[in-house]
This record gives C-alpha cells, sequence and structure tokens, in this order.
C-alpha cells in the first residue's frame, strides 16, 4: 500500500467582498472619464469623490474579514491609478487644459505619470516604510485638489477656460508633491474601535456640519490644506533643526 499522499491542489480564486469596493471605484474612475468626455463636470468629480470613498473601505474591510491577498493589493493598485491617476487628469484636460494645447496634455501627462510613480514607489515600500507617514502627496487627496476644484469652479459659475492656467498649476503640482519627498500624515494610527473623548464625538459632528455647508468648497479647501501641510511641515522641521544646531555649540 502506498502510503505516500497526493499534494493538495492549490485552491485558486480570489474574495468577493474587498475586490466589490475595489472594482466599483475602479468603475467610478471609468465613469468619471465618460461624464468628462459628455461635459457633465460635476457628476465627473462626484465619481472622483466616490472612488475615494470606496477606496478607503476596501482595505478596511480585507482587515476586518481576514480576506487580504496579493491579487487584491495588486488590484487595489491598478483601480487607484485608473480613478485617482488618469482619471482626474483627464477631467482637468476636458475641463480647462485642452485650451492651453501642449501646455495642458502636458500638466496632465505630469500628474498621470506622477500618480504612477506614486504608486509604485508605495507599493515597494509597503514592509519598510513608517505607516504613520506616507512619503510624497497620497493619489487620493492629489486626485480631490483638481475633482473639488473643478466642483466648486462648476458651482460658482466659473467655467475652464477663465482659470485654464491655474488650472494647469494645480494639476502639475499636484502630481509633483506625489513624487516628492515631503512627509505626510497618514492618520493609520487612528484607534477608531476604542473609546474616545466626548468632545471627539462633538468635533465630528461639526465638521460633518461644516461640510454640509458647501460640500465641494469645502473638500476642496480641505485638501489643499493636507497638501500644503507636507511641505510646511519639513519646513517646520528645518526650521527646529538649524536653530537646535546654533544652541548645540552655545551649550
Amino acid at each position: 500500500m502506498d502510503e505516500t499522499q497526493a499534494p493538495r491542489k492549490t485552491r485558486r480564486g480570489i474574495y468577493l467582498l474587498p475586490n466589490l469596493f475595489t472594482t466599483a471605484a475602479l468603475f467610478a474612475g471609468f465613469y468619471a472619464v465618460l461624464s468628462a468626455t459628455q461635459g457633465r463636470f460635476e457628476a465627473a468629480a462626484i465619481a472622483i469623490l466616490s472612488a475615494q470613498f470606496l477606496d478607503g473601505f476596501d482595505g478596511r474591510i480585507a482587515r476586518l474579514t481576514n480576506t487580504q491577498s496579493a491579487f487584491g493589493a495588486e488590484y487595489d493598485s491598478l483601480s487607484d491609478m485608473v480613478a485617482f491617476g488618469v482619471a482626474p487628469a483627464l477631467v482637468a484636460y476636458h475641463w480647462a487644459l485642452g485650451e492651453l494645447g501642449k501646455v495642458g496634455w502636458l500638466a496632465a501627462f505630469i500628474f498621470t505619470a506622477a500618480a504612477a510613480l506614486r504608486l509604485a514607489r508605495f507599493n515597494t515600500q509597503v514592509g519598510t516604510a513608517d505607516k504613520r507617514y506616507f512619503q510624497g502627496l497620497a493619489s487620493p487627496p492629489a486626485a480631490a485638489i483638481i475633482a473639488m476644484g473643478i466642483w466648486t469652479a462648476q458651482e460658482f459659475g466659473i467655467s475652464g477656460q477663465d482659470v485654464s492656467w491655474l488650472a494647469a498649476f494645480l494639476t502639475a503640482g499636484a502630481g509633483l508633491l506625489m513624487v516628492s519627498n515631503f512627509r505626510y500624515y497618514s492618520f493609520k494610527q487612528l484607534n477608531l474601535q476604542g473609546r474616545v473623548p466626548f468632545l471627539l464625538a462633538v468635533a465630528v459632528m461639526l465638521g460633518f456640519a461644516i461640510v454640509y455647508m458647501h460640500p465641494p468648497l469645502v473638500l476642496f479647501l480641505m485638501a489643499l490644506t493636507y497638501a500644503v501641510s507636507g511641505p510646511a511641515w519639513t519646513l517646520f522641521r528645518l526650521k527646529s533643526n538649524r536653530e537646535r544646531r546654533r544652541r548645540e555649540p552655545a551649550a
């Protein structure tokens, strides 16, 4: 009797639940591009915003249900590239950058290429980077600067032709921040399951109320403030280090 056992076959397949959210985020980015080609820029901006919410859920759901996988991580990166790399650049191009000719498509390409480089760098540093911080501006807030900026302009009746150069500056600037070495707080250390002070719950409630007052403008300012926080924090650290070096010889 042969006691040797046949090796078990590797189970093939993917986890459905987290990948459904990833697919929904991918579709939202695809829908944003379609809406922009039809001149429906408000719908395109909302689609990119929806992709951001969906992108925030897939990873958390995978961790909560213990369904993390290498396939899910790679699929999430590809979805992010479409929703936060290609879609914002094309929406900005159809809205304003097309009026600038080569300068416009160059600004759009800078954003797209920077998003690809940012995601590739992030994937290669997953196991070694400090989880408290991002190196370079993350692609979702970079996409929010463009999407919420366009939505705000639409709300105030500002056409893309009137602010084409400003749109090019924001698009290229957001792209360059993604590939910069500025550090951004990741908010991954926040404990959402533990107890929190009552005042924090009140602050969250007030935050929702402020966003509800004028969602596109408030979200645009929040994304812009977060983008500026990286260079501002770096300059503050450099200034503090210089003052410390000056005090050390005197001591």
